[in-house]
């Protein structure tokens, strides 16, 4: 039986003709449309960032109709996302900036194919959203091994206290200078903070997405 293969649907949000384009994979167990990946494609658009926000083959297939399972093995991830990638290079404008990245397992399928980029990617850095640094409650199985062979900046946007890399973890950890951090107070893998910290969610969205705009277009003013 061939098995069922999902159409390539695509959520852009934004200005179709932005000389920046952020190309945004979705976590482990949420699709593409959720109010964290919402949230985040909205802010970004205030800032004429073209967020184009994609699903991995087995989210897709949930959305048509199929049965809820795990996520694809890792090379049918990373080709997908490629593929994604090629074809939104096709269609920005010529000259456009693209960035890639995600929330949790989208951003690492993004660093991993950072890693294996040849001379001249399609894209020119990665955007982070709560990394999984390690499985919670492991921290000795880290998923770091492949960040010294990244070429391109990195900005990794992690609550304080996420159970897949709290901040206490991450700064003893040995990465290139080129991976930035931005470090939202409290904040658990989804960078939300207690309601006792005196922090709130939508400070650190606030904060997340600042740091996105900042970190894609260093130099436009603000």
């Amino acid at each position: 039986m061939t098995e069922y293969t999902p159409p390539m649907d695509f959520l852009s949000t934004g200005p179709v003709q932005s000389s920046t384009v952020l190309i945004l994979a979705h976590g482990a167990g949420a699709p593409m449309d959720s109010p964290f990946m919402n949230a985040v494609a909205d802010g970004v658009a205030t800032a004429a960032i073209r967020c184009v926000r994609f699903e991995f083959p087995y989210m897709a297939g949930r959305r048509h109709g199929g049965k809820k399972r795990p996520p694809d093995r890792q090379p049918v991830l990373l080709d997908h996302f490629q593929k994604v990638i090629q074809q939104i290079s096709e269609t920005a404008p010529k000259g456009a900036s693209i960035y890639i990245g995600g929330k949790s397992m989208g951003g690492r399928m993004a660093t991993l194919l950072a890693a294996q980029a040849v001379e001249k990617p399609l894209f020119q850095a990665v955007l982070c959203l709560g990394y999984p640094f390690h499985p919670p409650g492991k921290p000795e199985k880290t998923r770091t091994d492949h960040f010294p062979e990244i070429s391109c900046p990195v900005l990794v946007c992690q609550g304080d206290r996420d159970p897949f890399g709290t901040r206490a973890e991450i700064e003893n950890y040995a990465l290139p200078s080129h991976v930035q951090f931005c470090w939202l107070p409290d904040g658990n893998h989804d960078l939300a903070p207690r309601v006792k910290s005196g922090y709130t969610k939508e400070e650190n969205l606030a904060a997340t997405i600042a740091a996105m705009v900042d970190f894609m277009e260093p130099d436009q003013p603000r």
